[in-house]
């Protein structure tokens, strides 16, 4: 079963091989890429996201959107529910959420249109009552995002040797 979610201005579906091109300039674009990773990712690494991220659907129903904007196609950036099963003290007990959005898009709303779906969906699909994410501390916007879906921080860790806050949201 596809899943896919519409918004007023968004479409999300589930990652596919036809967005590698997109994938790609997003992830090699430095502005993006290091508020994420200390460096761009290749070409090669992008691919084995792809990979990843589709056989997340396959083995467990979710997991990362394509975001395009529905009025023209362009690729906005991704959404995702996933669990990664990620070495991280403490570990996270609940579906982890996560997002990119391109610099061009950004500062429009569109990534709290496409979270709130995505959440709304973690709630209705998942039945989750908590979900949790993590966001390097100088990564301001997403910091603002998170906050403003009703996400409060609850530790500071490290995440393969750099420092993360891990955030939750109890469901409404």
């Amino acid at each position: 079963m596809t899943t896919i979610l519409i918004t007023d201005r968004l479409t999300l579906t589930p990652v596919q091989p036809t967005d590698l091109a997109d994938l790609n300039a997003l992830w090699s674009d430095p502005v993006f890429a290091t508020s994420i990773f200390p460096a761009p990712l290749t070409s090669e690494d992008v691919w084995f996201r792809l990979l990843r991220d589709m056989g997340h659907w396959e083995a467990l129903g979710h997991g990362n959107w394509s975001v395009r904007e529905t009025a023209t196609g362009d690729y906005v950036g991704s959404m995702g529910v996933f669990d990664y099963h990620r070495i991280l003290e403490p570990a996270f007990d609940a579906p982890e959420l996560g997002w990119g959005v391109a610099p061009r898009f950004q500062g429009r709303g569109m990534a709290f249109e496409a979270l709130s779906a995505a959440l709304a969906w973690c709630e209705d699909s998942l039945d989750a009552p908590r979900t949790v994410c993590m966001i390097s501390p100088d990564n301001a916007p997403s910091h603002a995002l998170a906050a403003r879906a009703g996400y409060v921080p609850y530790v500071e860790t490290t995440y393969k040797g750099s420092p993360v806050v891990l955030l939750e949201r109890i469901s409404r």
